[in-house]
């Protein structure tokens, strides 16, 4: 499946021990599906038990850095982390400025584990002044009462007044962290900003809190994961119920690792091998765009112009009835098959629903046109070779055995015809509207079957739970979701394209 891989860019201090700073960030891009850069601001001698030297180049070169990725690789987001002092603040200012990613994302390090403050009064002010070039601020709680000269907030409410403080003085949005609480859950919540100027709006997720002393590198990992996402979803909150489940199996994990005799890492690579965590909606996306050169061609085909318009010859429309009638059979017994396969009640009565509404009203309608319009031999034409080896290949989808794979191939025939009808209806409307006393359309009232809402609200039922399947599934099971939808667009496509052949 073709999916665009954001590149990520961090700006952030290194930790040996691989588990905080810019060696978090690099797999937490990568556990997100991206591709991670660094520019090192800081060079740190720790471990799991903490910090023992910190060494800041020159801006100089950490300007050198940023110039040298940018001025070759386009950034599609960037995550800030360490930023040892003003200069270097000053010079990551300079350059935002200069070379606007499309997504920042800033967690501002100012407080130690133990509670100590990391910046200097000067640096810590500098760092304000660049929340306002963040599109997410991401502080702990601690790191959003110094943001605010406040005390660090007692309460989740008292946490969640101060982000929205913090996201009105900066024009950031701001993601409120309640790890730090002394509560039995783990709430996040996003204090999202108004475009148009309003009260920032707030996004409350409510979260189990992992019992685990392998904690370290979390902030620098859930930000740079943030900014991952979001370059592919474009939505705050989708981005952060995906990162949110990912770092909680992370952090359930954490033991698994068995690295140092302190504060250990998140396992980054928790789910499944080879996987790549998706937001809802996203999985299905990545197929319908994957396909846009095919559905492109269906757009294109002489067949859908002429229905369109009405000139399209009747014994065409006829031969495509025809096939679609004998088509709808066996699609119906891999609508069957799907209910019997799929893993909630829920879909199963839907796929099996489909599959009798397949039988008895869709084939129903093209009866009812054909019994009106009979094929030149007057008999009922035999199976043609596009419909036999698109049901061959349905077939074949539902004797894998898998779920996900059928729910996939059987996906086109519901979004391709929903999309195609969509837009002849539309057309259909605009001329009857621009022209009311033009002749009756000779199928007309065949398209006007598509304004109806309840095959509408099945496309995206249908959409909603393939998505589902794809996004739990395994690399190779997705592989093979992509590769069967794919296919039955093609033969979406030679179907539309038949009757110019065979009819």
């Amino acid at each position: 499946m073709a999916r665009r891989i954001p590149r990520v860019l961090s700006i952030a201090g290194s930790d040996p021990s691989g588990g905080a700073g810019i060696q978090a960030d690099l797999k937490s891009i990568a556990a997100m599906g991206g591709y991670g850069m660094a520019a090192i601001t800081a060079l740190t001698a720790q471990n799991t038990q903490g910090v023992t030297g910190v060494h800041t180049p020159p801006a100089s070169f950490l300007r050198a850095q940023l110039e040298a990725v940018s001025s070759d690789i386009a950034i599609d987001a960037v995550k800030i982390g360490m930023l040892a002092d003003a200069e270097v603040i000053r010079t990551v200012g300079e350059w935002l400025a200069q070379f606007r990613p499309g997504v920042v994302v800033l967690d501002p390090v100012m407080v130690a584990t133990s509670g100590d403050r990391l910046l200097a009064d000067d640096a810590a002010e500098a760092l304000r002044g660049l929340l306002r070039q963040a599109d997410l601020v991401t502080p702990n709680l601690p790191e959003l009462g110094v943001l605010l000269d406040e005390p660090t907030a007692p309460t989740w409410a008292d946490a969640l007044a101060q982000g929205v403080r913090l996201s009105e003085r900066t024009g950031a949005s701001v993601l409120v962290k309640g790890g730090h609480l002394a509560e039995a859950g783990c709430p996040d919540a996003l204090v999202l900003t108004d475009d148009d100027g309003g009260a920032p709006r707030i996004v409350e997720i409510p979260g189990e809190r992992v019992q685990t002393r392998n904690t370290h590198g979390t902030g620098c990992s859930l930000s740079s994961a943030m900014a991952t996402m979001q370059a592919r979803t474009g939505d705050w909150e989708a981005s952060l119920r995906v990162v949110k489940e990912w770092l909680r199996g992370a952090l359930a994990a954490s033991d698994e690792l068995e690295v140092g005799s302190g504060h250990g890492p998140v396992h980054h690579f928790h789910h499944a091998e080879g996987s790549v965590p998706l937001a809802d909606g996203e999985f299905a996306a990545g197929l319908w765009d994957a396909t846009a050169k095919v559905r492109a061609e269906i757009d294109a085909l002489a067949f859908i112009a002429q229905l369109d318009t009405g000139s399209l010859p009747e014994s065409q429309f006829a031969y495509y009835l025809a096939q679609d009638a004998q088509y709808l059979n066996g699609f119906s017994r891999a609508l069957a098959r799907a209910s019997a396969l799929a893993p909630t009640e829920e879909e199963q009565a839907f796929w099996a629903n489909s599959a009798q509404v397949c039988l008895i009203v869709e084939a129903e309608l093209h009866r009812t046109w054909l019994s009106a319009h009979p094929l030149p031999t007057g008999e009922a034409l035999s199976l043609g070779p596009v419909t036999k080896a698109y049901l061959d290949h349905l077939l074949a989808a539902s004797s894998m055995g898998s779920y996900a794979v059928l729910a996939a191939a059987v996906l086109p025939c519901y979004w391709i015809y929903a999309a195609v009808g969509e837009e002849l209806h539309r057309r259909h409307v605009a001329r009857v509207a621009a022209n009311p006393d033009a002749g009756a359309h000779p199928y007309g009232a065949w398209i006007e079957t598509y304004a109806d809402e309840a095959f509408a609200e099945s496309t995206r039922r249908a959409i909603r739970y393939t998505d589902r399947a794809g996004r739990s599934a395994s690399a190779a099971d997705r592989a093979a979701m992509a590769d069967a939808f794919r296919q039955s667009t093609v033969y979406e496509r030679d179907f539309f394209d038949a009757p110019s052949k065979y009819a």
